[in-house]
């Protein structure tokens, strides 16, 4: 396990965990610092494991700013790395009455209005869906990405 800043204290799974400001910089923020954490882990920055993971977490908080916001709250963004080869990483916002489709679901997205997010998730995660959260009001949006062979994580 890892605390909110630190590194792994354990070769088997790491964790980062932190909230933001339901802003485009808090999605810029959120997407440089996942980035850094995965490279601190083993993943290095210019891999298709490193780029797929940040952009899918991009994604997820961008629609949490857009579509989940409520004023004065924030979004959470957690990035799990375990020994099983998989990287997961949820994004959980306070607004649960506008929820995304489930998988297999998905339309095509428009031209004007973008709908591009969930589609670029679907295709570079190996799964994805959400839930509503048990501790608050609000969701989590949720996706695995498969990070290929990696280095152990360094303590």
């Amino acid at each position: 396990m890892m605390s909110n800043l630190g590194s792994p204290t354990d070769h088997l799974a790491a964790e980062f965990a932190m909230r933001f400001t339901s802003t485009p910089r808090g999605v810029r923020l959120a997407r440089r610092l996942v980035g850094l954490r995965l490279h601190e882990w083993g993943i290095p920055y210019g891999t298709d494991a490193h780029d797929d993971i940040v952009l899918v977490t991009a994604e997820l908080a961008a629609n949490a700013v857009r579509h989940g916001h409520v004023a004065g709250r924030d979004f959470h963004v957690r990035l799990t790395l375990g020994d099983s080869r998989t990287a997961r990483i949820e994004v959980t916002d306070t607004r649960g009455e506008r929820v995304p489709p489930r998988p297999g679901e998905l339309g095509e997205p428009g031209v004007s209005d973008g709908g591009w997010g969930l589609v670029l998730v679907s295709r570079l995660a190996v799964a994805w869906d959400w839930h509503m959260r048990g501790e608050g009001p609000g969701k989590v949006v949720w996706a695995e990405c498969g990070v290929g062979s990696r280095a152990p994580m360094a303590t």
